[in-house]
């Protein structure tokens, strides 16, 4: 009686099976298509800016290329270390100013702030992520680089830039533009990021460690410290230096505060140039073949910086991964 439906539904399972792994198959297949194309893509991109950048590295030598501050179109005379150094340094300070903050409105809007202003305080945050970096620059330009000149910038020269040694970075005139209004104005900007990607990663440490932890009676910082904060240490890390890759590579912005000058000083608040803004500025003046490749050369060092910082990143999360599971 029930043999007919035994043996059909014999009969089909091979026939589903043969389909189920052909299905596997053709997803493994393109999955691995997509993986190989993206390492293609990228080896590309590094060939295609070596190949670019080569005329300038045998003229000026490739050390010689990156230890030299000079900047001359006219002679054709290029140096790659002044845009690095404002690369780098408007970064930090960048760094510097928003991590704290993000910190601060994280641990704000998962542990102290009122259930009913934590959802639209949050989407706030994550709206300044969506204005466009050039609404940034000229609001920079305009707005509070006329401010600091005003009032940070004297302030600073005026107290600080007395002091021995530490001095040296806040003296000279207040320009208003410079390094440390490029790094405030790219603090603003990677702020969202870093504190989005916190505030999500101390959302998934579990209610029940910190109930525990309350009800042993620890204070919120005793549980922000104790509980929340080495249950996050993989996800804090990735934002951080996911707000680190956007503060390097920020283009616009940066070239409406910074100042766009070639040189390099002590101090934070005078105009200096990043790899970025140098490529903005002067990709489409420049009439020699030397100028070109020194500029694509600016390009290929900004894009290994940048893989420096990733593979920096990649340790660190799996040092702590590493920790974690021993």
């Amino acid at each position: 009686m029930h043999g007919p439906p035994a043996v059909a539904a014999a009969g089909l399972a091979p026939h589903a099976m043969r389909r189920q792994r052909l299905g596997d198959t053709v997803f493994r297949g393109l999955t691995q298509t997509f993986a190989i194309g993206v390492l293609v893509l990228l080896a590309g991109v590094i060939l295609s800016l070596a190949a670019g950048a080569m005329p300038a590295f045998r003229k000026f030598g490739f050390f010689g290329f990156l230890v030299s501050d000079a900047w001359n179109p006219v002679k054709d005379n290029f140096g790659a270390l002044p845009a690095i150094y404002g690369t780098v340094l408007s970064a930090l300070i960048a760094m510097l100013l928003a991590v704290p903050v993000a910190f601060g409105i994280a641990i704000f809007l998962t542990e102290l702030c009122p259930p009913v202003l934590r959802r639209p305080l949050g989407m706030l945050i994550e709206l300044l992520a969506a204005i466009p970096s050039i609404i940034y620059g000229v609001w920079g330009l305009l707005v509070v680089a006329p401010v600091l000149q005003t009032t940070l910038q004297p302030f600073l020269i005026d107290t600080i830039g007395n002091i021995p040694i530490v001095g040296a970075l806040f003296q000279g005139p207040p320009y208003g533009l410079g390094m440390l209004t490029a790094g405030m104005i790219l603090a603003v900007m990677v702020l969202p990021f870093i504190a989005a990607v916190i505030r999500d990663v101390f959302m998934t440490v579990p209610a029940m460690l910190r109930e525990s932890a309350y009800g042993m009676g620890a204070t919120t910082a005793e549980v922000v410290r104790a509980i929340v904060i080495p249950h996050s240490r993989v996800g804090i890390v990735g934002g951080v230096m996911l707000g680190l890759g956007r503060a390097l590579g920020e283009t616009m912005a940066v070239t409406f505060v910074i100042g766009n000058a070639h040189h390099i000083r002590a101090s934070l608040l005078a105009p200096g140039t990043t790899i970025s803004a140098t490529l903005a500025n002067e990709f489409t003046e420049a009439v020699s073949d030397t100028y070109t490749s020194s500029l694509i050369a600016l390009g290929l060092i900004l894009f290994v910086i940048t893989l420096i910082v990733l593979a920096i990143a990649n340790f660190m999360l799996w040092r702590l991964s590493a920790k974690e599971a021993a």
